[in-house]
């Protein structure tokens, strides 16, 4: 009876958990790396863009693959502005005519979000603040200004960087994720995106407990998947500076969050970071972006989901 009931406990605790990563599918953890890596980056010295950084932004629409990336030239104190680039089939990318978009404004870590007919970027400034811009072609955008972020209690957030800005429209909410010195996640909300103010004031996501995380984390995506969220986030450890990893983690609320145990997706040495989701009509694709963009392709054994991605 005693071996019995240590089997059956065995078998509990293995099957709670299972249970534990049930959120996690394999549409979005089992990636395979392209093999004509890198797809895009910097055109190299001579140019605006000699490099590119951080997040950047590719929407899938009406069959046609959109980047919109920063630039700049590799020396101290350039300025980091806004490219775009197209293609039909997400690998092979043509730079607008006509790039920088906004000549000589700080535009970097860009993350955009269609709503009706108009596209909003949400991205760093100068100093590391989140602005907010408009567009209706994706290609002339209006500054909306610095983001109002403010505490729960109504009060500005206290001054200093507040970066690598998420959004997400949920019916007639707006949420918005920021890291402050990459030592935490925080998320605001707002109905007329014109004052944001913290659900918490205390971080969604923190850093760690595990190591591939423990110095800083940043969010780059949400992303709405059989009716759970998922985060797509990048993060940092105490070991092997420079390196950042992608990682995911998975929510019933927009607010309490559960970190994926096989993270990070890319073991660290690889360098991949900034990474997001694109539908491709059949599942998703992974791109990662920075200090170039990589494609990873659903793995061979990872089959997208019948259901097409929200």
């Amino acid at each position: 009876m005693l071996h019995f009931r240590l089997l059956f406990c065995s078998l509990l605790t293995l099957a709670i958990a299972l249970r534990a990563d049930e959120p996690f599918p394999r549409d979005l953890v089992e990636f395979k790396p392209f093999p004509e890596n890198p797809v895009f980056k910097g055109e190299g010295a001579g140019h605006w863009d000699e490099k590119i950084r951080e997040r950047g932004w590719i929407l899938h629409e009406n069959g046609e693959y959109r980047l919109w990336f920063t630039g700049y030239v590799n020396k101290v104190g350039s300025i980091r502005q806004l490219g775009y680039a197209t293609s039909p089939d997400g690998i092979h990318w043509t730079r607008f005519a006509q790039n920088p978009l906004i000549p000589m404004r700080w535009i970097e870590d860009v993350m955009i979000v269609r709503d009706g007919e108009t596209l909003y970027m949400f991205a760093e400034g100068l100093n590391d603040e989140a602005q907010l811009l408009s567009s209706k072609d994706g290609v002339h955008w209006t500054s909306l200004g610095k983001m109002d972020v403010r505490l729960s209690n109504g009060e500005p957030i206290s001054p200093g960087p507040f970066g690598t800005p998420t959004a997400w429209k949920e019916i007639d909410l707006w949420y918005f994720f920021y890291e402050r010195r990459d030592l935490g996640v925080w998320v605001a909300t707002s109905k007329d995106m014109k004052v944001w103010t913290n659900l918490t004031d205390e971080p969604v996501i923190k850093p760690g407990p595990e190591e591939y995380d423990a110095r800083a984390v940043a969010m780059n995506q949400i992303v709405k998947h059989d009716g759970k969220y998922y985060a797509s986030y990048h993060g940092h450890g105490k070991e092997g500076v420079g390196r950042w990893v992608s990682c995911l983690a998975s929510s019933p609320d927009l607010r309490t969050w559960k970190k994926y145990s096989n993270n990070p997706l890319f073991p660290a040495e690889k360098n991949k970071s900034s990474a997001i989701y694109v539908p491709d009509g059949k599942g998703y694709r992974l791109y990662t972006m920075h200090d170039r963009v990589e494609l990873h392709l659903p793995s061979e054994d990872s089959q997208p989901s019948e259901k097409r991605p929200e």
